[in-house]
């Protein structure tokens, strides 16, 4: 498999294995000094693959994701680091009913360790969230 079909696959199991909070998996994706950003969508800057975890597992508990990422732009810097922008969508239904449809991209950042890809860096920026109060209120 070349390299942008492996970082593909990277990408599609990380919505999955995010979506199905199989949270074993999902570490195995980030580096371990991976930087999540999310200040864009309202969110912060974590560092760190098992700080990110922690963090996802707190925040996303009580709620239901689904994740979809589209139309990857990928190039190989060098034989062991690649960047990427993934055009996005989110829908996140947290457990006060409230529901919350996001759209935008990741800028992300892989590096191959060992013949496996992972991700570096992510940044998450949005173009759109629209957020729904819970059904009733």
């Amino acid at each position: 498999m070349d390299d942008i079909e492996a970082i593909k696959q990277l990408k599609a199991r990380y919505c999955r294995l995010l979506d199905t909070k199989d949270w074993a998996g999902y570490r195995q994706l980030l580096a371990d000094d991976v930087v999540i950003d999310t200040t864009d969508s309202g969110g912060s800057v974590v560092a760190g693959g098992d700080a990110f975890l922690d963090f996802l597992r707190v925040a996303l508990a009580e709620s239901v994701t689904v994740h979809q990422c589209h139309t990857p732009e990928i190039t190989i810097v060098s034989p062991g680091s690649a960047v990427g922008i993934w055009a996005m969508e989110d829908r996140v239904r947290f457990a006060d009913g409230a529901e919350l449809s996001g759209f935008g991209h990741y800028h992300e950042t892989y590096e191959k360790s060992d013949g496996t890809w992972r991700i570096r860096t992510s940044k998450l920026t949005r173009l759109r969230m629209d957020i729904s109060s819970p059904a009733g209120k």
